[in-house]
């Protein structure tokens, strides 16, 4: 196995799979950003393009950035060694992104919550807050 036909294993798998996370990223997702943006089906949409616009970018330059190596590749051992290296970073990194997208998506949401229950209690009422424990 040659350099340049791992590489292009490389490609295609993790192509494969960023696309694969991706769209069943836009699928799950819709229902949870329905609710961070309170039934806005337009701006939960919009939102949901963006989100799997930056995923893509960010796991493909990653695939990208990564794909170079040092020297030849010996055997076809050696080339299937640094192949799974190369797919075990890409899949670390798919499992890493939606994850800090959904805290983001979470922290939002709570703000949101946060400022509705504000909101309905009426401007005069004070802001919960929790008691600070002093020493």
């Amino acid at each position: 196995m040659d350099i340049v036909g791992t590489y292009l294993l490389y490609l295609l798998i993790s192509t494969g799979l960023t696309v694969v996370v991706g769209i069943g990223l836009a699928r799950s997702g819709r229902a949870f950003l329905l609710d961070v943006f309170g039934g806005n089906d337009t701006l939960a949409r919009a939102v949901s393009r963006l989100l799997v616009l930056g995923f893509y970018l960010l796991s493909l330059g990653f695939v990208t950035l990564t794909m170079r190596t040092g020297g030849d590749i010996a055997s076809a051992r050696a080339g299937l060694q640094l192949l799974s290296v190369k797919i075990g970073e890409v899949l670390l990194v798919l499992g890493v992104l939606p994850l800090v997208m959904l805290a983001a998506l979470a922290r939002t949401r709570r703000r949101a919550q946060a400022r509705a229950l504000q909101q309905a209690g009426g401007p005069g009422l004070p802001v919960l807050r929790t008691p600070q424990v002093l020493p």
